[in-house]
């Protein structure tokens, strides 16, 4: 397998693992589920209506902020060992499309994995596969710390 085509995860990847580390946070409340991932990519589903939507009854552009933030800061620290984990520098986001009810799909793949950065692009579509938003995320990658007398993280 050439080193392009390698899987980027470090860590053990499973989509009731993921969807079980978003109990009890804005992404259950928002009914955000990872749907799908592969060796560079994550999917993940939000519903369009009251939770997501703004005054005008549109998807509100805050809601696909959250769900390209969470899949590019999670999909970053699974591509990151043990020792690592990843916090957002910055995210932005152009909205596109303006879409009233369903289903939109986001899907992320790294832009650059670097030992100090990363940079996700986030693409989130709707059932036709029409892009409603293209986001970008920058994450910064960090060392855990150990303590002192024991070694431990």
């Amino acid at each position: 397998m050439s080193q392009e085509n390698a899987p980027i995860w470090r860590k053990p990847m499973s989509l009731e693992g993921l969807n079980a580390s978003s109990r009890n946070t804005l992404m259950a409340h928002l009914d955000i589920v990872y749907t799908a991932f592969g060796p560079d990519w994550l999917e993940a589903t939000m519903p369009v209506d009251h939770r997501t939507h703004q005054p005008l009854g549109m998807l509100h552009g805050g809601a696909s902020v959250v769900l390209a933030e969470t899949l590019g800061s999670l999909a970053a620290n699974m591509a990151v060992g043990a020792d690592s984990y990843c916090v957002g520098l910055e995210v932005n986001a152009n909205h596109l499309r303006a879409k009233r009810e369903g289903v939109v799909t986001g899907r992320c793949a790294p832009l650059h994995l670097g030992a100090t950065t990363q940079v996700w692009q986030i693409e989130i579509r709707d059932e036709r596969g029409r892009l409603l938003c293209t986001s970008r995320l920058t994450m910064a990658v960090l060392k855990h710390k150990r303590d002192k007398d024991s070694g431990e993280v």
